[in-house]
This record gives structure tokens, C-alpha cells and sequence, in this order.
């Protein structure tokens, strides 16, 4: 049994629909924060989904996003250590300061811009010091829960256009396509302990809406190009995410699908509901 602490989000949904042998937990049912040994009985691995996302909220609540990204994450991997299995964490981008020009290596220089990005890094750091494997991954999005591809068809149902950055880089991931690759992982378990994992390819967030836009058969024409300067937010955002999967590939693991495709798919799949009797926009 692969045990998935945070299982009730999109990443974890689709790991459970991947797999017979997921067991997909709740925070409620396993909190990462409190976690010991006993409450890993009968797991054969465990896949941490388990994180505080909240990138802004994490400005003001570091002490929160450090509990659940930071001490959670390194006690869990404490306590796959004394029982003898493996431990995959998730990372994130947010680790690198996102002033980079070529997708990072993993084993590129750190720096963190955010709280959310120091916490999940402080994380990493105590699970890879227990002996378990980090995935850092970006730009994730998924048929459960809330996500940039669901924000976007909202807005083009109920707006006639909208504006979205156009000076932030980054690879979108399918939750399913990287599901699917962490099973990989957990059935190889290479020498490799930290990895990185995302879509193929890259693009920003305007091209994204436009991809999208294009999906749902709208005009993607009504995608507008702006800047981060034009919408500040209380945590900084990486301004190059695109991370490389080239220890990924070398581990001997797939690639996970070119990022446009992988969206194809997954509308095909039901990422965004099909629509009824909407009312043209005005």
C-alpha cells in the first residue's frame, strides 16, 4: 500500500485513480505535523502531497506554511526511515529565486524570494537529510480542486476579456501526468534523490490562458498580455520556473508529456465541466 498523506487534493485524487494500491489520506486523517511511525502500519511507501499552499497567505502565516512544508514533511520522512520505506516528497519551483535564463538543474543554487518557497525548501532539506527522495515540480493543475485552468474558464464565461502576465515563465503539469510519474518513481527508487518533474516545454501564464481560451473554442484573442508589475501580490513570483528534467530522463524515468498536449488531454479527460445552456457574453 503507497500511502499519500494530503490525498484529498488533485495531485492525490489522481494518484488513488492511478493506482489500486494508493490509500489516500485526508489531513484530517493523518495530520504530517503529528505524524509517527504507528500511523504508517501496513504502508509499503508513501507519497507526501501533504503542503500549505497558500503562497500569499504564507507572508503573514510563515509559522503555519513552516509546520505543515517544513516539520511535517521532515517528521514523515523520520518515520519511514525507522520502519524501513520510502518516502517521496513534492516539492516546488519556488525554491530558486526565478531569476534564472535555463531551466534549473537540481542541483542549481537556491534562493527562495518567499515564505512559501523557504518553507518548502526547509522541507526539502529535512527529507532528503532522512534518507528520502524530493520531487520539485510547477504550475500544477487537475480535474479536482482549484487551479489556473479552472480560473481561466470561469473568466472567459463571465468576462469579455482579461489580462494575465506575460513576463513569468514556466512548464503547466497535468496533476495526472505527474501522478503517474511519481508511481513510476516509487517503483524504480533511483540513486537520485533529488528531481524534478513537470510538463514539457514552456510557456507563460498569457500563452496558457490563450492555450486554454483555445480549448474551451473561445477567442483567445480576448487573452490580453500584461506584466507582473501590473498586478503586485504580497509574495513575490518566480519570474523563470522552467525546471529541468534531464536527471529525471537519466534516472531512467519517462518524460512527462509536452505541456500543450498534456492540456488537450486533460480537457479531454474533464478538467473544466462541459458547459450548458451558458449565456453569450455581451
Amino acid at each position: 500500500m503507497i500511502l499519500v498523506p494530503g490525498g484529498r487534493g488533485q495531485l492525490g485524487h489522481d494518484l488513488a485513480a492511478l493506482s489500486p494500491t494508493v490509500r489516500a489520506l485526508s489531513s484530517a486523517e493523518l495530520d504530517v505535523t503529528a505524524v509517527t511511525a504507528a500511523d504508517l502500519a501496513g504502508a509499503t511507501a508513501v507519497i507526501n502531497c501533504a503542503a500549505y499552499t497558500a503562497v500569499d497567505a504564507a507572508e503573514t502565516d510563515e509559522s503555519t506554511a513552516f509546520a505543515v512544508n517544513a516539520v511535517g514533511p521532515g517528521l514523515l520522512a523520520e518515520a519511514c526511515a525507522s520502519v524501513g520505506i520510502p518516502m517521496i516528497h513534492v516539492s516546488t519551483d519556488y525554491v530558486f529565486s526565478g531569476d534564472g535564463t535555463r531551466p534549473y538543474e537540481p542541483s542549481d543554487p537556491v534562493g527562495p524570494k518567499s515564505a512559501y518557497g523557504r518553507t518548502k525548501l526547509e522541507g526539502e532539506r529535512r527529507v532528503l537529510e532522512a534518507g528520502g527522495w524530493v520531487v520539485r515540480t510547477a504550475w500544477v493543475y487537475g480535474v479536482h480542486g482549484s487551479n489556473f485552468v479552472k480560473t481561466m474558464a470561469a473568466l472567459e464565461s463571465s468576462r469579455p476579456s482579461l489580462s494575465v502576465v506575460d513576463d513569468q515563465v514556466g512548464s503547466p503539469t497535468w496533476s495526472r501526468d505527474l501522478a503517474a510519474g511519481l508511481l513510476e518513481l516509487a517503483s524504480v527508487l533511483p540513486d537520485e534523490r533529488l528531481l524534478h518533474a513537470t510538463g514539457g516545454g514552456e510557456t507563460t501564464w498569457f500563452r496558457f490562458a490563450q492555450a486554454i481560451f483555445e480549448e474551451l473554442g473561445a477567442d483567445p484573442a480576448r487573452v490580453r498580455p500584461c506584466t507582473t508589475a501590473d498586478f503586485p501580490r504580497p509574495a513575490p513570483r518566480p519570474a523563470y520556473s522552467v525546471l529541468s528534467g534531464a536527471a529525471w530522463e537519466a534516472a531512467g524515468l519517462r518524460p512527462l508529456p509536452q505541456w500543450r498536449s498534456a492540456l488537450s488531454e486533460a480537457f479531454r479527460a474533464g478538467v473544466v465541466a462541459p458547459r450548458t445552456g451558458a449565456a453569450p457574453l455581451e
